[in-house]
């Protein structure tokens, strides 16, 4: 049984973060800005009562007759006792009897083409592990894309400003920065693992290291172009970030509602038809802001069971970062142009240069996890170059289309000649050699 590093690391990153941001928000209030000490407060209590509703969620304590650790959750100290409670279970593993074990069926990575299925015991102590990785990985995802993704933007808006770093500020920025990529990274492998759960999935340091350098290319590259852009353009940065955030929202129920599929009722037995709205309104807000800041990995579909679209689309995925790479050019070059002599000992155009740089970085080592590090990547029907190439080939005919070449002149272009046209041409052919032949004797 492997020792629940993740969830340690977890409640590392929340427990630093909430120390870090409360000591801030007490310097704020010091200096008299109360502007600062409350957005600062606010993107710290709001994704810490959400993390302790999912871990009271997940664990189904409303239901059970455990007063003390309701008491805890409502202090905000669930996530420190879940990780002790964690790692208690994970000590007293081997010295008590298991009551009784459950069989589970994964399959191997195919190997020649062929894969085996191994059944493996599965006793109540890692069962009880299973599910506290589980809520902590979700409550990951909650922490770095509802609040620490919002306290970066925020903290280096004000360093911005204020043109200094200071040591309390730079040390919130550098962890939420470390919780946004922590979060990004466990959604890509929670992402893995619900799409092959059939699959016995083996992540390896390499496609971790990707995955890593991947996020903080990415999200470091965006905030900072939020920032810039905000900086300049505070009334045009609203509706940025309003259309952004109503697109990715709006998305999953678009799909939902031309489906045709009726309202889904099996998430929680215990949930009413109100409770079950809820609930899928606040996952589908937890997914506008995932792809805010960076590719979400999880696709919802929300008349699927899982509520998770298992199949691959490197389609979406291009267009996504396409759109998302041109969004970030037109609004750094935006600030380029209307930036103001605050910026005077900033070189500007080296800063445009190394932001888009850097993002593009971040779809290298994209495309070399997907391509190379992914655990299940014998199972794809398609990789991902070949996805590329054919998303190039499209934007090729489109763009042959636009400048006025119709689809039916560029097949005939491309159409390889029949057997009727060679019979002709090589009749015309003789006909003119001879004809050749008898004007010169």
């Amino acid at each position: 049984m492997r020792l629940p590093s993740s969830i340690f690391v977890s409640v590392s990153l929340f427990t630093a973060e909430t120390t870090a941001a409360l000591y801030l928000s007490s310097t704020y209030r010091s200096a008299g800005d109360q502007i600062w000490q409350g957005l600062t407060l606010l993107f710290t209590l709001v994704p810490s009562v959400l993390v302790q509703l999912t871990l009271t969620f997940i664990h189904r304590d409303l239901s059970r007759d455990r007063p003390l650790v309701l008491l805890l959750h409502i202090l905000q100290l669930g996530p420190i006792v879940r990780c002790l409670e964690a790692f208690c279970i994970y000590g007293s593993v081997g010295r008590v009897e298991e009551p009784y074990v459950s069989i589970t069926r994964k399959k191997q990575m195919p190997k020649d083409g062929l894969s085996e299925e191994v059944e493996r015991q599965v006793g109540q102590a890692e069962g009880k592990l299973f599910t506290h990785r589980a809520a902590f990985a979700r409550t990951s995802v909650i922490q770095a894309f509802l609040g620490s993704a919002p306290q970066l933007t925020l903290q280096l808006y004000i360093c911005i400003l204020q043109q200094r770093v200071s040591i309390g500020r730079g040390t919130l920025m550098v962890i939420s920065l470390l919780s946004i990529v922590y979060g990004a990274l466990r959604c890509n492998i929670l992402a893995i693992k619900i799409k092959y759960d059939d699959y016995e999935v083996d992540v390896k340091p390499t496609a971790y290291l990707c995955i890593f350098l991947w996020r903080s290319f990415e999200i470091a590259t965006r905030v900072v172009v939020l920032v810039l852009f905000s900086s300049v353009l505070q009334i045009w940065v609203l509706p940025v970030v309003l259309v952004n955030f109503l697109i990715f929202f709006s998305y999953p129920w678009i799909l939902f509602w031309q489906s045709g599929s009726p309202f889904p009722e099996n998430i929680e037995k215990t949930l009413t038809r109100v409770g079950t709205t809820i609930v899928l309104c606040l996952l589908t807000f937890l997914y506008a802001g995932v792809n805010m800041f960076c590719w979400s990995a999880v696709q919802l579909k929300l008349n699927d069971p899982d509520l998770i679209n298992k199949s691959q689309n490197w389609y979406r995925m291009a267009v996504y970062y396409m759109l998302r790479f041109v969004e970030n050019a037109t609004l750094i070059l935006l600030w380029y142009v209307f930036q103001t002599d605050f910026y005077r000992f900033v070189c500007s155009p080296l800063l445009v240069l190394q932001l888009l740089v850097g993002y593009a970085i971040g779809i290298f080592f994209m495309l070399v996890f997907y391509q190379f590090c992914h655990p299940c990547k014998k199972l794809f029907s398609s990789s991902i170059s070949l996805g590329l190439w054919e998303c190039i080939n499209l934007l090729c005919l489109l763009c042959a289309v636009h400048r006025g070449e119709g689809p039916a002149e560029k097949m005939a272009l491309e159409q390889p000649p029949s057997d009727k046209d060679i019979a002709n041409d090589t009749a015309e052919m003789n006909g003119n050699l001879s004809q050749s032949l008898s004007s010169n004797p």
